[in-house]
């Protein structure tokens, strides 16, 4: 059970390394603007730092979250543990946030929290095993 989540919190790592480079540096792109609702590229220029900023947040937690399965894999366990927890931990709590906090973005929090949550829950279920 700890392999299947470590895999799966590589893989919600993954989905933020790509909402970062949207986020980022793909901000008022037609692809980004589809997927956040931005509107035109002008509306979007307006979010545009703000954007930029968050992105970052993605790829940092993305790091955190890829640090830990490879602390993990390298049988550093509890160093590996602690930072897939604090990366796909805080990656699920971002998008609960989002849910709670707006409507029209709640299938955005479902699509962003999913694979971190199955990577916590996964590796919770291995540990009791």
């Amino acid at each position: 059970m700890i392999i299947a989540g470590m895999i799966i919190a590589v893989l919600a790592a993954l989905l933020h390394i790509f909402i970062f480079y949207l986020e980022a540096f793909a901000w008022d792109s037609e692809q980004a603007r589809h997927l956040f609702k931005t509107g035109s590229v002008e509306q979007a220029q307006l979010t545009k730092f703000n954007a930029y900023n968050q992105g970052f947040y993605n790829l940092f937690l993305a790091v955190i979250a890829l640090a830990g399965v490879i602390a993990w894999f390298v049988n550093a366990h509890t160093v590996g543990l602690s930072l897939v927890f604090a990366g796909a931990g805080s990656m699920l709590a971002a998008a609960l946030v989002l849910f709670v906090s707006s409507a029209p973005h709640r299938s955005a929090a479902v699509k962003q929290g999913a694979l971190p949550l199955l990577a916590v829950l996964l590796v919770i279920l291995g540990l009791l095993m």
